[in-house]
């Protein structure tokens, strides 16, 4: 059976918000960390990763704010403490700036555990039958694994 956020028991929306704020917070991070190699990257291949990375965190963005939104409609708190996030996230910062090369590679790991985080949140979720987050786990899952394969092949 399909549940609603307002169908759901008040244990399954907070454990699928505290799923849901645990994407927030590596989102969050990723979307900086991409910012940050937005302006940093050098070298020969400065125009494609420039933009790139400009499409990473731009959608990033967009995709912490879907997810909030998640957590309110669930009556759950999304946390929007950037400290917090920093914290809580299994995506690291990256320290200094490193070379173009090295900046794909924390990208694509990023994007991999990204893609872990949140398909680990849609099954919490399709464990209660919330479908409306499992569906857009799926969809971020899927723009994640799609990032990763992107980043990847600039790497072979």
């Amino acid at each position: 059976m399909t549940e609603t956020a307002q169908s759901l028991s008040t244990d399954a929306n907070a454990q699928i918000s505290e799923a849901l704020n645990q994407c927030v917070a590596e989102t969050a991070v990723t979307t900086m960390l991409a910012q940050n190699f937005h302006w940093n990257v050098t070298g020969m291949a400065f125009g494609p990763l420039h933009e790139l990375f400009q499409t990473i965190y731009e959608d990033h963005f967009v995709a912490q704010d879907d997810l909030a939104e998640r957590i309110k409609a669930l009556d759950g708190h999304a946390e929007g403490v950037l400290a917090d996030m920093i914290k809580r996230s299994k995506v690291p910062e990256a320290k200094g700036t490193p070379a173009a090369e090295e900046m794909i590679r924390l990208l694509k790991e990023a994007q991999e555990t990204l893609a872990e985080t949140i398909a680990g949140a849609g099954e919490l979720a399709a464990k209660h039958g919330d479908t409306l987050t499992e569906d857009l786990c799926i969809a971020r899952g899927q723009t994640h694994e799609k990032f990763a394969w992107m980043l990847r092949a600039h790497l072979r």
